[in-house]
């Protein structure tokens, strides 16, 4: 079984493959201050909860975007599995064409993770939406070809910046709000989080889809891309495990 792991900003995801299908997948919480201990001590819950014992794991993939949980992850999945974890980076074999970047090495390895597993998928135009820490959205051709994207901060960023850098709004729940119109301070914020960033992402999509010879399709990923997507008119399909679907596919091409 290959274990992938996508080391983000706020979460850790992992997930279990048997072959091509996806068996178990967990997400905790991002917290570099966390030793390896504690980790172990969690991955070995997960596994267990899972009826998985470690001798079963035969590979492992890591993607992170924390550089101070790489050093840490990376060596403690080497130990549990007696197996060295495939580490993701701009050199593996994404099935893209990356020449349209001048710096491939600077572009997140999560992002031409999730590029790579949606051409696999269409091998058509795209433009994949990761509605996470940050909301990036990445641009493939129909060739092929990474065509670059846009960065704007994530959703959760700016609800905690509006409860921090303001003295009487509070914390709110992200859920979706019944109209654009709130009635009072929550239902307000929500409007304006929610379909605000609906907003955001069509506007971005809207001008990307302009600027491409061919529509593209847009899949949304991401933890908060089910909370997003119902608010967007531009969205057409929501894939929440396209990273780690990713990931299992650059495992398999590395080893064939």
């Amino acid at each position: 079984m290959l274990l992938a792991c996508d080391i983000g900003n706020t979460t850790i995801t992992w997930g279990l493959f048997d072959g091509q299908t996806l068996k178990a997948h967990w997400r905790i919480s991002s917290r570099p201050q966390k030793t390896q201990d504690e980790y172990r001590v969690v991955l070995l819950d997960l596994l267990r909860a899972a009826g998985i014992f470690l001798d079963q794991i035969t590979g492992s993939i890591v993607c992170s975007v924390v550089p101070a949980l790489t050093a840490g992850l990376h060596p403690l999945l080497e130990s549990m599995s007696h197996h060295r974890p495939l580490l993701v980076n701009h050199t593996l074999d994404f099935g893209l064409r990356l020449d349209h970047y001048p710096r491939p090495d600077e572009i997140g390895p999560d992002r031409l993770v999730n590029a790579a597993a949606a051409y696999a998928r269409s091998r058509k135009s795209l433009i994949v939406v990761d509605c996470g820490t940050a909301t990036t959205f990445d641009v493939v051709s129909h060739a092929g070809e990474f065509l670059g994207g846009a960065i704007a901060p994530g959703l959760g960023i700016a609800a905690e910046a509006l409860s921090l850098r303001t003295a009487k709004l509070p914390k709110v729940e992200l859920r979706r709000p019944k109209s654009a119109i709130g009635h009072d301070t929550v239902t307000s914020m929500q409007a304006g989080l929610l379909i605000g960033y609906a907003g955001l992402i069509d506007g971005l999509v809207t001008r990307m889809q302009q600027e491409l010879p061919h529509p593209a399709i847009v899949i949304a990923t991401g933890g908060l891309a089910p909370i997003v997507a119902p608010e967007c008119r531009t969205i057409e399909e929501v894939c929440p495990h396209l990273t780690l679907e990713g990931l299992e596919l650059l495992y398999r091409r590395e080893n064939s």
